[in-house]
């Protein structure tokens, strides 16, 4: 089975990542990612797990970096990460865990968050991505989401100023799978109308829309 067109080009390094210079900056100020967590937020299609996973790939390589959604992070599931944290892996020898839709952190797991974010070793990384609006909803539902983010690097991505950048960048990606037969005009109006979401936007794509 092919990777649909969202997996097959996501970036995998920094130098890559399109529309989000001041976010890729803010990555790169802050280093080595180990003992570290980040919280990711912006529009959804804008880069919030491409980043993720280019962080935990700084330190750890594919088979170690776990991923789940933040209703899923029980307070069951943060102690056998926290156990499972203790021993370096192989390869890199990092370990990496990617916990998105964090706004479906539950108050016991927030909770519990804002203890182990204080003893992450320094070869872990935990990197919590979620949408504004999941973001607001969190902080007014539950105290402790606020101090949660303040323990962890904020990243906030921009969803302004990207049409023109991801219909160029799309149009590319439409030309190479033989699957573009519109002008860049077209793209920029897909973007706009996919809300500058670029994962809907190469699967419209992969539908076939951009052909003649």
């Amino acid at each position: 089975m092919s990777l649909p067109l969202y997996e097959k080009y996501r970036p995998s390094k920094l130098s890559e990542v399109v529309g989000q210079p001041k976010a890729v900056k803010q990555i790169e100020s802050v280093g080595d990612p180990g003992g570290k967590s980040y919280w990711i937020s912006g529009a959804s299609g804008t880069g919030k797990t491409t980043l993720a996973k280019i962080i935990g790939a700084l330190i750890a390589d594919d088979f170690f970096v776990s991923t789940t959604v933040g209703r899923a992070f029980t307070v069951k599931a943060i102690k056998e990460t926290v156990q499972d944290w203790q021993l370096s892996a192989w390869g890199k020898g990092g370990r990496a865990y990617i916990i998105n839709e964090s706004h479906g952190l539950s108050a016991p797991s927030i909770e519990l968050l804002l203890d182990v974010l204080e003893m992450i070793p320094a070869h872990v990384v935990v990197i919590f991505t979620t949408t504004k609006e999941g973001q607001a909803e969190l902080f007014e539902d539950h105290i402790d989401a606020s101090p949660l983010c303040s323990r962890c690097f904020d990243i906030a991505l921009t969803n302004q100023g990207l049409a023109k950048l991801f219909a160029a960048h799309v149009q590319g990606i439409a030309q190479l799978e033989g699957l573009d037969g519109q002008p860049i005009a077209a793209y920029i109006k897909l973007a706009q109308k996919c809300k500058n979401n670029m994962r809907a936007m190469l699967q419209a794509v992969a539908a076939g829309v951009m052909k003649i």
